[in-house]
């Protein structure tokens, strides 16, 4: 313990600690994430390499921050945006009584800015056309095989493998892990240029989603993955998501909708269209039972 950093921030709205910070997390089981006795453990690679983050909140509402590792200034330093501090809802009007239900439902609750576009890109990638069940078994086979124990005192903490460490990794291995050629290319492209794509949090907005899109086998859906997490992007919303314009459609409209017809019922929250989303799911606005599912594959088939 005597090699952490520390920092106390107060915020000054109210904080829902595990809900900002749900979007993060990849599953129950996500190796990068903890939650135990009121505290949250996040392992995450940065510019100057790994670092673990343990927060807090105390009862006064104080957020008490403790890193280790080379990149623990790094996670301090961003500890206000990642709880939401960047976070900015001006100009939002509920104008369904669904996403105003839901608003009341998010008190303490703003979207998170991780300000690291590489471990979102890469969970992000892996849930590209296949069942959470799958990209995030994946994710976690990643994180265990390549990546590295997180800094710091929690052993069960991992950090996803950084880009030198995915370009290693071997053909037959991501075989193994349960992850296809393209969504493996896609991996190896954007880990040979990944320095340039942490400009994206710089960009923010249309301009750093399209950045990411500069890469062969990012699309929009990808792009908004990371920037709604990254950076907080308000507007980014998952075009090609599987699910999302069935929720948006029956939520809004009353019936399912393609993407063409989701974007024109979210049309009036332009500028905080993901923020709306978000407002749909904190009151469990979900598909309907009887909406198709995406079959798991088997893996040792492919």
């Amino acid at each position: 313990m005597s090699d952490a950093l520390t920092r106390t921030w107060r915020p000054p709205y109210p904080l829902d600690l595990p809900r900002v910070l749900a979007p993060l997390r990849r599953g129950s089981g996500d190796p990068t994430t903890r939650v135990e006795a009121g505290e949250l453990w996040w392992g995450t690679t940065t510019a100057t390499g790994p670092a673990t983050l343990r927060l807090r909140k105390d009862r006064d509402g104080t957020v008490l921050a403790t890193a280790w590792g080379p990149g623990a200034h790094l996670v301090l330093d961003g500890v206000p945006d990642l709880l939401g501090a960047s976070d900015d809802d001006t100009g939002f009007v509920a104008v369904h009584d669904v996403v105003e239900r839901g608003r009341r439902a998010s008190r303490g609750v703003r979207l998170c800015a991780s300000g690291r576009v590489w471990d979102v890109l890469v969970a992000a990638v892996l849930e590209q056309k296949v069942t959470n069940r799958e990209a995030w078994r994946s994710w976690r086979e990643l994180c265990w095989r390549f990546g590295s124990r997180a800094p710091g005192p929690v052993e069960k903490l991992w950090v996803a493998p950084d880009p030198v460490q995915l370009r290693r990794i071997r053909d037959w291995e991501w075989h193994r892990a349960g992850i296809d050629g393209a969504r493996r290319r896609t991996l190896i492209a954007a880990a040979s240029v990944a320095g340039r794509l942490e400009r994206a949090v710089e960009l923010r907005g249309a301009e750093g989603r399209e950045l990411l899109q500069k890469v062969p086998g990012i699309g929009p859906w990808t792009a908004a993955e990371v920037a709604q997490r990254a950076w907080g992007d308000p507007d980014a919303v998952s075009v090609g998501d599987f699910h999302l314009p069935t929720i948006v459609g029956t939520a809004l409209v009353g019936h399912p909708l393609d993407d063409e017809g989701m974007l024109e019922a979210l049309a009036p929250y332009a500028g905080h269209r993901h923020r709306a989303v978000r407002y749909l799911g904190a009151i469990g606005v979900n598909r309907p039972r009887h909406a198709p599912r995406m079959p798991i594959r088997n893996y040792r088939t492919m």
